[in-house]
């Protein structure tokens, strides 16, 4: 059986068709660029292979998720101007006349997390997974279900209390500023020192204070959700840098519930090299096709 993934990022596409072994066996990437012309690259990979069964999209956002709602399949207010009020779905469904799961990038590497640790055979059924990068965003899955009400979460928008050496930095979110999103996305770097992430010393003190942001998200989540597991991806992320959350976390729980080890509740992607979105698409297609 023939499954498709599309992993739609704000720099690049990824599109992938693998099997139900969550198998890669095809994939390409090309620029998050004129969204016509995105599209038609998109729906041109797929059509190369017409035993193709189903087909999962893991977009960023925000997205219109509602079926009954007549914007459904719509890339809608993001930050990418060119791609606001795009229908996404409606061509490729067309095109390819597959049965489509839409999602958004990150609910796609939180299924994918949590179908890997079921392959692992991990004994949990709720997981929520973080990407820290270019921006910042998360997803859940609760009961082995992606959590999504009338949206999905918006988990980088949240707020959190200001460190007490950070108090002059405003955040670079255009719509809250200080948001979680705006305190640590790659980008706070350059706003704050002048210089790209990649060149700031581990050493730096800079790390901890993100870290101490990341850790009051790492809380929330705790608090409201109490999930078995949370997972941190995107290029911010390190293990060296989970070390510092960790100890912030600890310090602020308190021991007030039980959590699992820390090495263990807060970690690093199981899926290696980025791959969590591909796979979680190829078990949401697999998923949808059986509807």
């Amino acid at each position: 059986m023939l499954l498709g993934s599309v992993e739609a990022g704000g720099t690049k596409f990824v599109c992938a068709v693998g099997d139900e072994d969550y198998r890669i066996l095809h994939k390409t990437q090309f620029p998050t660029d004129d969204p016509k012309e995105t599209i038609e690259k998109t729906i041109q990979f797929f059509q190369q292979f017409p035993e193709l069964q189903a087909l999962s999209i893991a977009s960023f956002g925000p997205i219109e998720l509602q079926k009954n709602n007549p914007n459904y399949g719509f890339i809608t207010d993001t930050p990418k101007l060119k791609w606001r009020q795009t229908d996404f779905v409606g061509p490729i469904s067309k095109a390819l006349n597959v049965p489509i799961y839409f999602t958004t990038d990150v609910n796609a590497s939180a299924y994918g997390e949590y179908v890997t640790a079921q392959l692992y055979n991990e004994k949990i059924d709720s997981l929520v997974y973080y990407t820290v990068g270019t921006g910042v965003g998360g997803g859940a899955v609760l009961g082995g279900k992606i959590l999504q009400g009338i949206g999905h979460p918006e988990m980088g928008h949240t707020f959190v209390k200001r460190h007490p050496d950070d108090l002059e930095f405003e955040g670079i979110c255009p719509f809250h500023g200080d948001c979680l999103e705006g305190l640590v996305a790659g980008p706070t770097f350059e706003a704050r020192l002048g210089v790209n992430g990649a060149d700031v010393p581990k050493t730096h003190e800079i790390w901890d204070i993100m870290a101490y942001y990341v850790a009051q998200a790492t809380i929330q989540q705790t608090m409201i959700l109490r999930p078995n597991n949370l997972v941190f991806g995107g290029g911010v992320v390190s293990e060296e840098f989970l070390v510092k959350v960790r100890k912030h976390f600890k310090n602020m729980l308190n021991e007030y519930v039980h959590v699992p080890d820390l090495k263990q509740y807060i970690q690093m992607p199981r899926v290696k090299d980025n791959g969590s979105a591909t796979l979680g698409n190829f078990a949401l297609a697999y998923r949808v096709q059986s509807e």
